[in-house]
């Protein structure tokens, strides 16, 4: 008997209007990359993320590996200079420091977000401090679409005057609830309102004395992922933003190859084949119509896990940080195998069995062989977290019967327990 469906971790979610903004790139011939649908998204997603500081500016590029490595040239790291990353994380957000010959230096996470420990990283930067090689940068992720405690790392960064690049590559659509901004203008972009299609994701109130932005605009620079999985895609591509509007002319230069304004081809600098397809972008323009319903849908799913699962031993599910409204990109649990009966890989290997994909937390920096011998600070909890955490499948385009086939599954597994 075939098995049914495949019900995959997180898949594409096209909405109704990208197609005609690829048809409209066909018929105009613009199919190079650059071009009006590329100017447009970028001015479109400027207008999403602005925030009480002042309006942010946006670069359209070929990835968010890109554009981390474009931030890192514009912060000026030089072959030899540290830079910080949280830990817990997908490759992507280490690689490009070793592209310019920098050395990672990895962050431990703290419970309450999974996210780096700001008491970790105050004990790394006082560190390096006191031996006066203080690091280039420090990269913050925003892990699974949970915003780290800006506040707090900002102020330790400015402290020491080092750059923040915040890696928001699965935060589009976050809202954090940051003090900083609060004597600004009061512009304030967000994924905002409940959609009544999911009436279980509505929106967290902002706390008092807080108001809310878009993740990435706090730091230097801040850039996001449409990678075929993330909330939404232009199946491949990034965005670089900052309240600098010259850091960003400055990427966008690096990522056109450099090239000088002169009639010929001139290059005083060495650049890069970076910019985002005016087909791509597209697509980019469609999805970021449906960027709210997209969170939302993912919030209701994780709402599903969590009702659905309640009151199960040895099953535990990532903490809401009270500073965020989290986009929930993948909903995530850890696993008790001595109180639920079995495993995370236990798990993993029956979703598998059903056609369902599952797969383990990030494993961490300091755990990979390609960065064996980086220093680092603390580590036993993102270890923790490795060796005991799943990602649920969690695409907005989820079906209720999808929902209740994950969730079989992970019951099945515990048993009487369960």
């Amino acid at each position: 008997m075939p098995y049914p469906t495949r019900i995959y971790l997180s898949s594409p979610h096209m909405g109704d209007n990208e197609f005609e903004f690829v048809r409209e790139a066909f018929t105009t011939n613009w199919i190079a990359p650059l071009g009006p649908h590329v100017d447009t998204f970028e001015e479109e997603f400027s207008r999403a993320a602005s925030c009480p500081a002042g309006r942010v500016y946006a670069a359209a590029l070929s990835s968010g590996t890109a554009a981390l490595h474009l931030a890192l040239k514009i912060v000026g790291l030089k072959a030899g200079e540290e830079v910080f990353c949280s830990s817990l994380t997908f490759s992507a957000s280490a690689n490009p420091i070793a592209y310019e010959g920098g050395k990672p230096v990895f962050i431990d996470s703290e419970r309450s977000s999974w996210n780096m420990d700001p008491a970790l990283l105050a004990e790394a930067l006082a560190d390096r401090a006191k031996r006066g090689r203080l690091p280039r940068a420090v990269i913050v992720v925003h892990l699974y679409g949970q915003c780290a405690n800006l506040d707090t790392i900002m102020e330790l960064c400015e402290r020491f005057g080092v750059d923040v690049i915040e890696d928001a590559a699965e935060a589009l659509g976050a809202e954090y609830f940051t003090k900083n901004f609060l004597s600004a203008r009061t512009e304030i972009a967000t994924s905002g309102a409940s959609d009544s299609k999911h009436p279980d994701s509505g929106r967290r109130p902002v706390p008092q004395g807080t108001c809310a932005i878009t993740p990435g605009t706090v730091g230097r620079l801040g850039f996001f992922s449409f990678n075929g999985n993330k909330i939404i895609t232009t199946s491949s591509g990034g965005m670089l933003i900052s309240r600098d509007e010259a850091l960003i002319k400055k990427s966008r230069f690096l990522a056109t190859q450099a090239r000088d304004p002169a009639p010929h081809y001139q290059h005083s600098e060495i650049g890069y084949n970076y910019r985002m397809s005016n087909v791509l972008a597209g697509i980019g323009r469609g999805q970021l119509q449906v960027l709210k319903d997209r969170v939302n849908a993912r919030r209701a799913n994780c709402a599903f896990y969590e009702k659905a699962l309640a009151g199960r031993p040895g099953i535990e599910f990532m903490p809401e940080a009270p500073w965020n409204r989290c986009t929930r990109w993948l909903t995530c649990i850890l696993v008790d195998p001595a109180k639920f009966g079995a495993d995370r890989e236990a798990i993993r290997l029956a979703m598998e069995a059903e056609n369902i994909e599952a797969r383990p937390v990030w494993k961490p920096m300091h755990l990979q062989p390609v960065f064996a011998g980086c220093d680092r600070f603390g580590g036993e909890v993102s270890e923790d977290l490795f060796e005991r955490g799943l990602c649920l499948p969690s695409g907005s385009n989820l079906t209720t019967a999808d929902l209740e086939r994950v969730v079989a599954v992970v019951r099945k597994c515990g048993g009487k327990a369960a």
